[in-house]
């Protein structure tokens, strides 16, 4: 019997599972995460250490996930992982810009972009879960 891990089918759930319940908690507390934006502009601390989490993550992301073209849910998370990273240099080389940038997004479309979270953290959960024997 061999016991294998599918670090993809892992990745996937966890993400999704963070998302679908970050965008879950965003619905019921509308406002919650353009306050946590506004912390985050405020405080250098914050500022790196949400940067450097990122950047952690989403390197684990994308060396977790080879390029395999014929599996499409390895080849999504490798380039989520990617943007992650981008993203996180993003946030520790340029944080006044980008959190203006989400802050003005979310002052328009928080219920969209919380609704898209979910969905989006449910198109990983369900491929994730068909992969788990």
């Amino acid at each position: 019997m061999t016991n294998t891990v599918d670090p993809t089918a892992w990745s996937a759930l966890l993400l999704g599972l963070t998302a679908m319940f970050a965008g879950i908690g965003a619905l019921r507390k509308p406002g919650a995460w353009r306050v946590m934006i506004e912390e985050v502009e405020k405080s250098p601390a914050l500022q790196f250490v949400c940067g450097m989490l990122e950047l952690l993550i989403g390197g684990l992301v994308y060396m977790a996930n080879p390029w395999v073209p014929s599996d499409l849910l390895a080849c999504v998370l490798r380039a989520m992982g990617g943007l992650m990273m981008i993203e996180a240099l993003a946030i520790l080389g340029f944080v006044d810009i980008y959190t203006q940038f989400w802050l003005r997004s979310l002052s328009h479309m928080h219920r969209g972009w919380a609704m898209t979270t979910v969905a989006l953290g449910l198109a990983l959960v369900v491929p994730a879960a068909t992969r788990f024997h």
